[in-house]
């Protein structure tokens, strides 16, 4: 996981789970989490890698393209591909990004994680009448057809 680097969510990280990301990582290897924390974890394990690849291509390109750099050297072709390189790393980057926020959005707060969820158990009291209740069917007797 890219735990030491650093991603573009992390401040929402600390922000739902109250702790900086370190800590986090640190909670998770001790496997006595929610599958919430582990999965926002993954997700941001994955949108930092690409926030790297992104970063990377921009670099590169901005080296390419340095005014001080011979003009001999360019090539359309590496530029293209660098430009492919780009969007398919920023199209990851904001799936990630789309992905971790939906679920932070969308999880329970920090303190109902912890209750576990109680259903109440409904009995039913009413009595039906015995011209309501079914007639049971013998054992080996098969039902009428209807028309």
């Amino acid at each position: 996981m890219s735990r030491d680097k650093a991603s573009t969510m992390d401040g929402d990280l600390q922000k739902v789970f109250g702790n900086p990301v370190p800590e986090l990582y640190e909670a998770v290897a001790d496997h006595d989490v929610s599958p919430a924390l582990a999965r926002a974890l993954e997700l941001r394990s994955f949108l930092a890698l690409t926030e790297e690849q992104v970063a990377r291509v921009r670099d590169r390109v901005h080296a390419d393209m340095d005014p001080d750099r011979d003009m001999d050297e360019l090539s359309a072709d590496k530029l293209r591909f660098d430009a492919q390189w780009l969007e398919a790393a920023l199209e990851a980057r904001d799936g990630y990004r789309a992905a971790l926020g939906e679920l932070l959005r969308t999880m329970p707060p920090p303190a109902q994680q912890a209750r576990p969820v109680r259903t109440a158990r409904l009995r039913a009291t009413a009595t039906l009448p015995p011209s309501a209740a079914p007639a049971l069917l013998r054992a080996g007797a098969a039902r009428a057809r209807r028309p």
